[in-house]
């Protein structure tokens, strides 16, 4: 089974930044595809960025420019740094994982992202 744990959620001023960092247990060559992923009050989650085990990135129309997802493969750790965030970004950021050979999906608890002055 595949546990995902992240951290880096907190309170930011906007045009302020964050890095968020979700540690995959086992290694991370494991994984097709991890994914940020983020949840608004009274919205439905929505994919804010994914990269591939071939390193091919996509993004949300409404972050492109400003954040960036990332990975170490060494330390089994996938980063979703985070500029010049808006109000509208605050959320519930959570963390995805795809297996290879299942492709079955994981998710970690969430860290909270709050964007406010």
């Amino acid at each position: 089974q595949v546990q995902l744990v992240e951290s880096g959620g907190g309170l930011v001023q906007p045009g302020g930044s964050l890095r968020l960092s979700c540690v995959v247990s086992g290694s991370i060559f494991s994984i097709a595809v991890m994914g940020w992923y983020r949840q608004a009050p009274g919205k439905e989650r929505e994919l804010v960025a994914e990269i591939t085990r071939g390193d091919s990135t996509n993004y949300a129309d409404s972050v492109k420019g400003r954040f960036t997802i990332s990975r170490d493969n060494a330390k089994n750790t996938v980063y979703l740094q985070m500029n010049s965030l808006k109000a509208e970004d605050t959320a519930v950021y959570y963390c995805k994982a795809v297996r290879r050979w299942l492709m079955d999906a994981y998710w970690g608890k969430g860290t909270v992202v709050a964007v406010s002055a």
